[in-house]
């Protein structure tokens, strides 16, 4: 076969081609990477997608955890100033009942006014124009406190003894407190709200006691224990007829009620006190920052606290649940402008510890949350070391081998170039020239 000048020709570009892609490929390598398309090496390049995804992942959960741990340190500079205050609401009120300020009691209530009103500016605190303590609603402000005085109804509260006996005899969920009220014998009353009774102060603070000893629960108004209460129509007493859901009292409960016990038929007033009243807007619902794969757990990806959680989440009156405890304490203040030691003595002592009580558990809730998701950084961050890891086993170029695999590919096609121009067939353009 005869060899021709085109086939010598067609025979060296190709091999100068060739060098020049193997060239050109180490040179795309120097990037530091050593493949660019699946077709460099398939599994490997399988395998680095893979840890891509997973890199990418690990990145988004670290943003999540870093944004929710700086959520839940904001959220928690601002319970440390409402727990503080809540303490020394819970010193001054102890300090009044016992007669132990040194200024006089309405004085004293001012100062826990002024508490109160710091803890509503605390739990309106924002971060980057989100409310932290709105649940979802986090663009509502959360807490609202009245200008005004409102005329509320007043509510005695059972210690932990008084209310498990009242809600196994009643057959009630959650009963911790009772409407105070005043009978047409000038005596006092307390409602239950849950049933419709109304018990006698006796009964409530000690006669409950022999009752809880005797068999039976009968309504026997001689011992003290209850009276089988009616009102028009004959229906029990419901509190939403008389109140409305910020326990200001409607024109029915001025009116009071009556009930029909052993004696007959007695008149009753609900007792109320003057007061200004705290109202929440937002909602009970969490919001999660996710910090790893898998199903949302908002017991522990939660990062907010609502004010349900502060400040608790059931009400006598069925409707300021997220701010009881702070009315609660609005009560207080009242009665301390009152000078009615005997009534901070007894509920008004119960009201701030449960009110502080709240309070704290609610702080230490989210100190742990706090602690989990910091152990969730150190966690991620040995992650996307490992996985930055995996990438560079299977992608990463040996630098030092490269560039001498990259100078022994420039100096062979260096030197094909030369020899070519010297051995191949010269064509009719090198003769005219």
């Amino acid at each position: 076969m005869r060899v021709s000048s085109t086939m010598m020709t067609d025979n060296y570009l190709q091999q100068l081609n060739r060098a020049y892609a193997k060239e050109a490929k180490l040179m795309e390598q120097s990037d530091g990477s050593s493949m660019h398309r699946p077709s460099d090496d398939p599994v490997n390049y399988t395998k680095n997608m893979i840890y891509n995804t997973s890199l990418s992942e690990n990145d988004q959960y670290t943003a999540n955890v870093k944004t929710a741990v700086s959520w839940m340190k904001s959220s928690d500079s601002a319970m440390v100033n409402m727990k503080d205050a809540m303490t020394t609401a819970v010193e001054k009120t102890v300090a009044a009942a016992n007669g132990k300020e040194t200024t006089d009691t309405a004085a004293t209530g001012t100062q826990v006014l002024a508490l109160v009103q710091e803890m509503v500016t605390e739990g309106n605190s924002q971060l980057g124009g989100r409310y932290l303590f709105s649940g979802q609603m986090d663009t509502t402000q959360p807490f609202t406190l009245s200008t005004d005085k409102k005329v509320r109804g007043l509510a005695k509260t059972l210690d932990d003894t008084q209310s498990a006996y009242f809600n196994n005899t009643a057959k009630v969920g959650d009963l911790s407190q009772m409407l105070s009220m005043t009978g047409s014998d000038g005596n006092a009353y307390y409602l239950n709200t849950e049933n419709g009774n109304i018990y006698t102060s006796d009964f409530v603070s000690t006669g409950y006691k022999d009752a809880q000893n005797a068999s039976g629960h009968g309504s026997n108004v001689a011992a003290g224990e209850e009276y089988a209460t009616a009102t028009t129509g004959g229906a029990a007493v419901t509190v939403s007829d008389y109140f409305n859901t910020d326990g200001t009292l409607k024109p029915a409960g001025s009116a009071g009620i009556t009930a029909t016990g052993s004696s007959g038929v007695t008149s009753f007033k609900f007792d109320t006190v003057e007061q200004q009243v705290v109202t929440y807007n937002g909602d009970n619902n969490r919001l999660s920052m996710v910090k790893q794969n898998g199903a949302i757990n908002t017991a522990v990806d939660s990062v907010n606290v609502t004010g349900q959680d502060m400040f608790g989440s059931t009400d006598l009156f069925g409707g300021s649940a997220g701010a009881s405890t702070l009315n609660d304490l609005l009560t207080v203040t009242a009665k301390m402008q009152q000078g009615d030691t005997k009534w901070l003595s007894s509920d008004g002592v119960s009201l701030a510890n449960n009110a502080h009580t709240s309070m704290v558990n609610a702080e230490s809730t989210m100190a742990a949350r706090t602690t989990v998701y910091n152990d969730a950084i150190t966690t991620l961050d040995t992650q996307k070391t490992i996985i930055t890891t995996d990438i560079t086993d299977v992608s990463a170029t040996d630098v030092s081998a490269l560039a001498v695999q990259l100078m022994t590919a420039q100096t062979l096609y260096n030197m094909s170039l030369s020899v070519g121009s010297k051995i191949l067939p010269k064509s009719l353009a090198d003769y005219l020239s």
